[in-house]
């Protein structure tokens, strides 16, 4: 083995064993909108998943990061027998340079665990209605027709998908994993619970056959928007502030 194989490798090590028979694996990975992360860890916490494990590599940035005072591995897979789902987080982006450990990783280490696997890609969206729209992609026709079952919109137009969920979507491809990739459409620039709340909503509950509450969601969108008015309204009231004397209309305040 060469050097540079040597250093793409990733490990999974077991903290817990579950006794879940052939559970779907949901992927939360940061992404655009942070739709993943935030639909992901929305799951876990409804459904009080178990701490199954953790992936190392040397690729991962050289941090950790911590919650309620304790320290922790920042990807993390976690697993519960009711429903069976296995989830796949993280605490930050993965570079590039490691999406090729992390695919071997998931389909040598785990993918005997899963019986199939559901990715999460956010999109941009290109006007404000569009926001939430999803779209699915799978690999193979039998889950393709399971997607128009669940009344999953297909994605009816060629596209690409990058990122770590391009790549872990590949790799579930060329392997013959059963996989599938629901395209999100989200905020440009925010993240998007909203986006998070209709992929649960509208693709994850029927395919996956769950029920998840995402009031919190609802009320986080609503939180972020609330910000984003206000920003706003700061924004124009020091942009007119800003103006040239002459520029600014005359009124009764004049």
């Amino acid at each position: 083995m060469t050097d540079h194989e040597q250093a793409v490798e990733a490990e999974f090590e077991t903290v817990r064993e579950i006794g879940s028979e052939a559970p779907t694996l949901i992927e939360g990975l940061p992404g655009h909108g942070l739709v993943a992360s935030i639909a992901v860890d929305q799951i876990r916490e409804q459904l009080d998943l178990t701490h199954h494990g953790n992936i190392v590599s040397d690729e991962f940035p050289n941090v950790i990061t911590f919650k309620d005072g304790l320290v922790r591995d920042p990807v993390r897979v976690y697993a519960g027998q009711d429903p069976p789902v296995m989830t796949l987080q993280s605490d930050l982006a993965l570079p590039e340079s490691s999406f090729e450990a992390l695919g071997e990783c998931v389909l040598e280490d785990l993918s005997a665990e899963f019986d199939r696997a559901i990715f999460l890609a956010g999109a941009q969206a290109e006007e404000e209605a569009a926001i939430g729209n999803v779209a699915g992609v799978a690999t193979t026709e039998a889950l393709r027709d399971e997607l128009k079952e669940a009344d999953v919109p297909i994605a009816e137009n060629p596209g690409v998908v990058g990122g770590v969920t391009g790549a872990l979507m590949q790799s579930c491809f060329h392997e013959e994993v059963p996989a599938v990739v629901l395209i999100v459409r989200s905020h440009p620039f925010l993240p998007d619970p909203t986006a998070a709340r209709s992929v649960i909503e509208n693709a994850l509950e029927p395919l996956v056959d769950f029920d998840i509450d995402t009031t919190a969601l609802k009320e986080q969108a609503d939180e972020i928007q609330g910000q984003m008015r206000q920003i706003a309204q700061q924004y124009e009231q020091m942009t007119q502030e800003q103006e040239p004397q002459e520029t600014k209309p005359t009124g009764m305040f004049q």
